[in-house]
């Protein structure tokens, strides 16, 4: 509390923002003025009700209420010092600091998407391992819509013009949004977000931004606060940031790609390389674990409906297990570098995806694989994409194989899986209700 104290009065702070992640990666919580919420640490008095982690993408609730212990039940945010920073597109100085939370005994919730990244990361620090990370983050600017029904288009640039072909890594194509990327860089400069190079990606509008590596958890609180950055930042431009994975029919999907690497706690060498450059064991079997269970952990990586539009054989995206030495085509890549920068970047998961959740699955299946010494395949050589599609091509896919994995729940925890198999089906089960305009278009007169 006394650093927070410390931070409110250095920055003369009137308002805080107390965020805490949803099952979806939404910010939910609270706003308080800063003597409420100072009192409020002190007293046990930051409260939110259980029900919001189980919150459908559209707000709702699971049909099934035994996911939680009551409906109504509250928990405690609990700031995490170490998360709070300015707001800086705010005219008042106001701060935001993100909250785990817990119950009146003290106990976690346990789908509370950072305790479900804590516990895989305890699980390594267990072994003596501490996983680095660096999320690769792809996002579309568009056109303000508001009619759903409307198709997605590119926004204009300062040229007046839209974009009509692919740019990939085209200078020119990134700065006709000069104005949105510097109030973004300004952003995150002031909010302390270790972002890194920003390039233009293959579809019309779309970039992607890389961050530096680090700690798994500072990082996926990053992700979170970079992606309320970002849609900020375009709205003031009168342009949205979308973080769909398969957001316009034309168009490539967005990924988060992650690269991973496992390092020795005590020393920090990098645990998946030798001296001379050379494979570890460990590295094959996260590799292993990252084959074997990721279909299981599908839910995590593309946790919406529209996920699995992005997983297209003619697309970018992966399309099944396969690994490979610097090949963008498999879903498991390891790229050329250093011995001490040796890692594995999986490259499955959507940029809709919960970070945290995206982050803890990934590390699950790479702590299996290595405690249990698995063995992975050979490495592909060549496109992937010639071999069978392996990955599950839907959600309802997804789920039921995550239910049904026992490892995935022993790491991940019991009432996480469960919670997420509730919330995930009450969603798909309300996408399921809707009639699209493909239906209506092909099969009015047709059939």
């Amino acid at each position: 509390m006394t650093k927070l104290k410390a931070f409110i009065d250095q920055h003369r702070v009137t308002e805080v923002e107390c965020l805490v992640p949803d099952v979806n990666g939404i910010a939910r919580g609270k706003i308080l003025p800063d003597d409420k919420f100072l009192r409020g640490m002190a007293t046990r008095g930051l409260r939110v009700p259980e029900s919001i982690f189980i919150q459908t993408v559209t707000g709702g609730y699971p049909r099934d209420e035994t996911v939680t212990d009551t409906a109504v039940i509250d928990t405690t945010m609990v700031p995490d010092e170490d998360t709070v920073r300015i707001v800086p597109w705010y005219e008042e100085p106001t701060a935001q600091v993100i909250c785990d939370s817990q119950y009146s005994d003290g106990r976690e919730v346990e789908f509370s998407s950072r305790y479900v990244l804590r516990r895989v990361l305890d699980l390594y620090a267990g072994r003596g391992w501490r996983p680095i990370v660096a999320p690769e983050l792809e996002f579309f600017l568009v056109k303000i819509n508001t009619d759903p029904d409307y198709p997605l288009e590119p926004p204009i640039g300062r040229s007046g013009r839209p974009e009509t072909g692919r740019q990939a890594f085209g200078i020119d194509a990134v700065n006709e949004f000069d104005p949105i990327f510097e109030d973004v860089y300004d952003y995150c400069e002031t909010m302390g977000l270790d972002i890194d190079t920003l390039s233009h990606e293959a579809g019309a509008g779309q970039i992607e931004i890389n961050f530096n590596h680090g700690d798994a958890l500072a990082l996926a609180d990053q992700v979170l606060l970079f992606k309320r950055t970002v849609r900020e930042a375009a709205l003031r431009h009168n342009v949205y940031a979308t973080f769909m994975a398969k957001p316009m029919q034309y168009e490539p999907g967005s990924a988060m790609h992650l690269h991973q690497s496992v390092v020795d706690a005590a020393t920090g060498r990098n645990l998946f390389s030798e001296p001379d450059g050379n494979d570890t064991a460990l590295l094959r079997a996260f590799i292993a674990g990252q084959q074997q269970f990721v279909p299981a952990a599908m839910a995590l990586f593309a946790p919406n409906v529209n996920s699995y539009r992005r997983l297209d054989p003619d697309s970018d995206a992966p399309i099944n297990v396969q690994w490979g030495y610097d090949n963008r085509t498999v879903g498991f890549r390891v790229p050329a570098d250093e011995p001490e920068a040796r890692r594995v970047e999986n490259r499955v998961a959507g940029a809709d995806c919960n970070p945290y959740l995206m982050i803890a699955g990934s590390l699950a299946c790479g702590y299996l694989g290595m405690t249990d010494a698995l063995a992975p395949t050979e490495p592909v050589a060549g496109s992937a994409k010639r071999l069978p599609f392996t990955l599950p091509r839907h959600l309802w896919d997804s789920l039921n194989r995550l239910n049904e994995s026992q490892p995935l729940r022993q790491v991940l925890g019991d009432r996480f899986v469960d919670a997420i198999w509730y919330i995930k089906r009450a969603e798909y089960d309300a996408y399921q209700r809707v009639i699209s305009s493909w239906e209506r278009e092909n099969l009015l007169l047709n059939v």
